[in-house]
């Protein structure tokens, strides 16, 4: 028999939001075995059972960090199959999600990183200047290649990882599916999204200003790291235009848009100073 599917889920101080994910990858048609790694919670959740452990690692390391934990204890047991789930503690397969990720992977022999659908009728993709963005889908179901996938509920294949590595740190939250997937390109494997493998992630656990900060500081070290400093050079110049134009026109503003944050951002990019976010911004609401 088959060992169970090894599910990852970080977690940070959202114990009922991680019962319900707990529960909803129970539900599965699928047996599967759930490493919950711990991103510094204020309590431990009390979730440990058969078919669950609770690694903690004593503080928030970020979303690809605290993966990593659980990439790397996949990776040294060997007879822990060839694919490893990652997913958020607010992520919500519907019961046939995994099973039917497995079932179109099993075609995709050159496949090393897919995503379950989110229902949004978009693809993620990478731009040389923006770099991750969506796009709308171009298929209705079953395989759709990607530009990377998507950390909802995202499958990674032994093969891939080891061979290309697993998250860059520095990125602590955001754009590390995006870097993971273009090194995991350059190496010949393939990313996707399995159309109908349905999933919902109905809540954000990040402040706007982390969020801002995050999002822009990591969007320009991916596009240095992977198309160059002259795209870097063109999008740092469209960042400084937004960063005027939102601070004088609060109508051109997106949905996370923090001054503060973006201004560090721009900063600590020039600094090379990556990793965690400033601690005053994780705070700030």
């Amino acid at each position: 028999m088959a060992p169970p599917l090894p599910v990852v889920i970080v977690h940070r101080d959202q114990p009922q939001r991680l019962l319900d994910t707990i529960d909803a990858f129970r539900a599965q048609d699928v047996p599967v075995m759930i490493t919950i790694i711990d991103n510094g919670s204020a309590v431990l959740p009390p979730v440990e059972a058969a078919d669950v452990a609770v690694v903690p690692t004593g503080g928030n390391l970020g979303f690809g960090p605290a993966a990593n934990v659980g990439y790397r204890a996949f990776l040294a047991d060997a007879d822990a199959g060839e694919w490893v789930v990652l997913a958020p503690h607010d992520a919500l397969p519907e019961p046939t999600c995994l099973s039917h990720m497995l079932s179109v992977l099993a075609e995709q022999p050159r496949a090393g990183l897919a995503c379950a659908d989110v229902g949004d009728a978009a693809t993620p993709v990478i731009d040389p200047y923006f770099g991750g963005i969506l796009a709308p889908a171009s298929v209705e179901k079953g395989w759709e290649p990607a530009g990377h996938p998507h950390g909802t509920l995202m499958f990674a294949r032994r093969a891939c990882l080891d061979e290309v590595g697993i998250f860059d740190e520095r990125y602590f939250a955001y754009c590390e599916e995006a870097d993971l997937a273009l090194r995991a390109k350059a190496a010949g494997w393939e990313s996707g999204l399995v159309r109908g493998a349905m999933v919902k992630n109905p809540h954000i656990g990040s402040t706007s200003a982390a969020i801002d900060y995050l999002q822009l500081r990591n969007t320009l070290l991916l596009v240095r790291d992977h198309s160059g400093r002259y795209h870097a050079f063109i999008r740092f110049s469209i960042a400084l235009w937004h960063l005027a134009s939102g601070a004088v026109a609060p109508a051109r503003r997106g949905p996370y848009w923090d001054l503060e944050g973006r201004v560090r951002g721009l900063l600590d990019f020039l600094r090379g100073r990556f990793g965690p976010p400033p601690a005053h911004l994780l705070a700030k609401r």
